[in-house]
């Protein structure tokens, strides 16, 4: 198995919050922008700093979503990383600050 490797996002107001998250993982997700490749199901941790926080909240997931260099459209190159299942306060913080826009069909980084 590959070493996890770590990553850094700070996401900087609820607008790019929807458009990160997954909420169609049962345990939640988010798109991390990253010109680095990863393998479908490699393990990574990430630091995550959620719109008008200052602490970063610690996610250890894997490799669900990857978008190459090069993708097309609104596309950015990244990762979609699924929480783990202890990450499930994460994810009800996420849906918290999402609260009544999560139903809305806004494009995001991945879907």
């Amino acid at each position: 198995m590959a070493t996890q490797k770590a990553l850094s996002l700070t996401i900087p107001d609820v607008p790019t919050l929807l458009s990160a998250y997954m909420p169609f993982l049962d345990r939640g997700g988010m798109f991390v922008p990253t010109q680095t490749s990863y393998a479908l199901g490699q393990q990574v941790f990430l630091l995550l700093t959620l719109p008008g926080e200052s602490g970063r909240l610690s996610i250890s997931g894997q490799v669900v979503w990857v978008s190459p260099e090069g993708v097309s459209g609104r596309r950015m190159p990244g990762i979609g990383l699924h929480f783990s299942q202890q990450d499930y306060p994460v994810r009800d913080r996420i849906e918290t600050l999402l609260a009544g826009q999560l139903d809305k069909a806004a494009p995001s980084f991945t879907l």
